[in-house]
């Protein structure tokens, strides 16, 4: 498996057109092959940066994801809101693999 770890810089004026963005792209992603862990806001600290997590099982899905997102009417909608919106102002795309012996471990915390 392979996460594709989307860092995103954001206009931190516009949180709210990012959101929306965000949400959309819930619907999407699954239905285009991804397997969407999800997308993650600015909180508290830095507030021009988000994150995007989706997981494949290998590249070639990753790429044939793409190739649907593309051609999708939903993204294809998604993709302008964004250029027209000009909320992000970069993005960096990161492909990870997970340590197995790390991933989700539950906290341990005595009562």
């Amino acid at each position: 498996m392979i996460t594709c770890f989307i860092e995103y810089r954001i206009d931190p004026f516009k949180q709210s057109q990012f959101e929306k963005y965000a949400k959309n792209w819930g619907k999407i992603i699954p239905e285009c092959g991804g397997d969407l862990l999800g997308y993650f806001m600015p909180h508290e600290g830095t507030n021009d940066v988000a994150y995007g997590l989706i997981s494949f099982p290998d590249l070639a899905s990753y790429e044939s994801y793409r190739e649907r997102l593309k051609s999708d009417e939903a993204g294809k909608r998604n993709f302008l809101f964004a250029n027209k919106e000009q909320f992000i102002a970069a993005e960096k795309r990161s492909f990870l693999r997970v340590l197995d012996a790390t991933y989700k471990q539950e906290a341990r915390v005595a009562k």
